[in-house]
């Protein structure tokens, strides 16, 4: 359906790609992963509009191939009112006026050729997205997706992530012979991932996603392209073979480079004795025997191996130290609700000592962004804050926060950083690299902006951190690093998230988001709850022990413990094929 051939992409400052290839065949469903910043979003934009781009390389694609996109930004058109039914409808009645009107311009037309051409488009277009059947194919979607009680809603009162599903949901109803789905899965809650998960699986057509979901990158897929350095790797099969296979791949290169390594030491020593011997004696045979050996050393550096693949970087994220003081109120609400809107949340109490971590967990479109906006401002008479307390916030709406029209430099200046050296130095440990200093913010990736919006909450003194869907966009590797900062910050955490394994591994307690007020939940109760509603308590167990494994692994190469990397890449393999 479309093939790359040694594709390569790049800014002034920055390649993206040097010769990439990778195929996509008819029925595939396969994630294109990568770090933050490695222009996955960019090359899905290529395959849509090639002709925009100047690039080397081919971007080849069979002549009736149609894409379909959906964004990782779910923008609402406000002036639409309709309903559900309606809105997924819209394409599909659109089409039928057209081949309506072209019937009538054919009663007038003279061109009775060229109206005849168009009319046969529509049809084909018709028979292509199933028009016939659009309405029963509506309710099976929509039953898919666990959504069939929205048929009647008035698009204007479902939540964001059911709106994110209803866009992902049009695009496939449409049956592009290419389907392109740029990080669908942010900001949605535990029910509409699963139903974006069947609906995935459900889904007959071919599938490129991007994402950094692990639920869906193991659930989903069974072919991974990774988007690394510049460099791609294609494997088919599903994600957890492809981890087990470039961890293997990447021991494999590492014993390979230890023996070249040795093999040119042997050689430099050598030819460092035929050099000393070339100066005490004066003889032809030995000058030979040292350009000789040279030769030999000079081929070997030449052809060692590059860094493996799996190399990637992961950020180190150091969350501010400070010591709370036991027993403190940093936050008390009672009895809130929001002003506006009697539909939200209601009744509202809870208090937050220092040193607590707590979660605030519930559907998409219950209120917990609005409470945590009535937080910051401190306002609202059912809020109070510890005036003594300092904290800093770290938002899903990641324009709300930091001007996107500043540069990257412009933004760290203002928090104390005086040079391009320093903002560079401190940037790079959460890998951002230093041609992003003259970008403006607006321009990053999201990734990218979350890990800057991070940048600036460790550079503080916060001891209070209130976190708003703060793994989102995150690429894999952020995504444990940042659990792992926040599960060693002392400070006090009220977050909010979708993130399954930063509340269960991170918080003290969830504040469970349930017809429209919240109860208090231990971490126990919440897996429990978690498990029997939404996940499988055996998927994430072993997905536990797996994320483990890795670390483990992660450390065993650092040590050049490669005994140790091959034990465990066996316990993974096993627990893989379990």
């Amino acid at each position: 359906m479309i093939r790359v051939e040694k594709l390569s992409y790049g800014f002034p400052a920055k390649d993206l790609y040097h010769e990439i290839s990778f195929t996509l065949e008819t029925g595939q469903h396969c994630a294109l992963i990568g770090s933050n910043g490695t222009g996955k979003s960019i090359l899905a934009d290529m395959l849509i509009r090639p002709d925009e781009y100047l690039f080397d390389g081919k971007i080849i694609k069979d002549e009736s191939c149609r894409i379909g996109y959906a964004s990782q930004f779910s923008i609402r058109d406000k002036l639409q009112e309709c309903t559900v039914f309606e809105y997924l409808s819209q394409k599909f009645l659109e089409n039928q006026e057209k081949i309506a009107a072209v019937c009538e311009e054919m009663a007038v037309s003279e061109d009775v050729e060229t109206v005849c051409e168009r009319y046969q488009a529509l049809l084909d277009m018709n028979e292509a997205m199933d028009g016939g059947n659009y309405e029963s194919n509506i309710r099976k979607q929509l039953h898919v997706a666990r959504m069939s009680d929205l048929e009647g809603t008035m698009l204007s009162q479902v939540s964001g992530g059911e709106y994110k599903l209803l866009q992902i949901m049009r695009e496939m109803l449409l049956s592009p012979n290419l389907l392109i789905l740029d990080e669908p899965d942010v900001f949605l809650d535990f029910a509409n991932l699963n139903g974006l998960c069947q609906l995935i699986n459900e889904y007959r057509g071919t599938l490129l996603v991007i994402t950094h979901s692990r639920y869906l990158l193991n659930h989903c897929f069974n072919k991974i392209l990774h988007l690394e350095n510049g460099d791609m790797q294609e494997y088919d099969g599903n994600y957890t073979e492809y981890r087990c296979s470039i961890l293997r791949e990447k021991l494999k290169l590492r014993l390979q480079n230890l023996e070249e390594q040795e093999e040119i030491e042997r050689t430099e020593e050598m030819v460092e004795i035929l050099r000393k011997r070339a100066t005490v004696l004066v003889n032809p045979v030995i000058g030979r025997s040292v350009n000789a050996k040279q030769s030999q050393l000079n081929r070997l550096i030449a052809r060692q191996i590059k860094a493996p693949f799996i190399e990637v970087r992961t950020p180190e994220i150091v969350l501010p130290d400070v010591e709370p003081e036991e027993g403190r109120t940093v936050l008390s609400v009672k009895d809130y609700q929001p002003s506006f809107d009697k539909d939200l949340l209601r009744n509202v109490s809870f208090t937050l000592l220092a040193g607590e971590k707590i979660a605030f967990v519930g559907a998409n479109g219950t209120g917990k962004t609005t409470l945590i906006r009535d937080i910051l401002t401190n306002n609202h008479p059912s809020i109070h804050m510890d005036e003594n307390t300092s904290f800093a916030c770290l938002s899903q709406l990641q324009g709300e926060l930091i001007d996107e029209k500043k540069t990257v430099f412009q933004v760290m200046q203002d928090q104390g950083f005086h040079t391009r050296r320093s903002t560079g130095a401190y940037l790079a440990k959460l890998c951002l690299e230093e041609d992003l200093l003259d970008q403006r913010v607006g321009q990053l990736s999201g990734g990218e902006q979350n890990l800057l919006q991070i940048a600036l909450v460790a550079n503080s003194d916060a001891e209070f951190l209130i976190l708003d869907e703060p793994t989102s966009h995150l690429d894999i590797y952020a995504q444990l690093a940042l659990e792992k900062a926040v599960s060693e910050y002392k400070g006090t955490v009220l977050m909010v998230s979708h993130d399954f394994y930063l509340v269960a591994g991170c918080a003290d307690y969830v504040l469970f988001v349930e017809d429209h007020t919240i109860r208090r939940m231990r971490i126990r109760n919440f897996r429990r709850k978690a498990y029997d509603k939404y996940f499988d308590q055996k998927y994430l167990e072993t997905d536990k022990k797996r994320q483990e494994l890795e670390t483990h692994i992660t450390s065993a190469f650092k040590r050049n413990d490669f005994a140790a990397v091959d034990k465990l890449c066996l316990e993974l393999e096993g627990l893989s094929e379990k």
